[in-house]
């Protein structure tokens, strides 16, 4: 296994925060149907801001600690936008 150093990748990703990945997952029906009154009730909301919310709010519940994800979870949940 490869040992990671954590200065050159903690590098990489602060030069990476404003990138966007695209992935492809599979959701269960009744999550999929929920998302989307969920989104049709609150049009401020799509799917990509829920997943992001999501994902962020996890990791940050599973101990995460990272100010970028921080900045993330809360813009997406209040619709702030945070610049340096």
């Amino acid at each position: 296994m490869q040992k990671l150093n954590y200065d050159e990748n903690s590098k990489s990703i602060n030069q990476k925060k404003d990138e966007v990945i695209s992935f492809k997952c599979e959701l269960q029906e009744n999550l999929q149907n929920a998302m989307k009154v969920f989104v049709e009730e609150h049009p401020n909301w799509d799917q990509y801001r829920i997943l992001q919310a999501a994902i962020a709010g996890f990791l940050m519940q599973k101990g995460f600690q990272n100010r970028d994800l921080t900045r993330l979870y809360i813009g997406n949940m209040f619709s702030m936008n945070f610049k340096d």
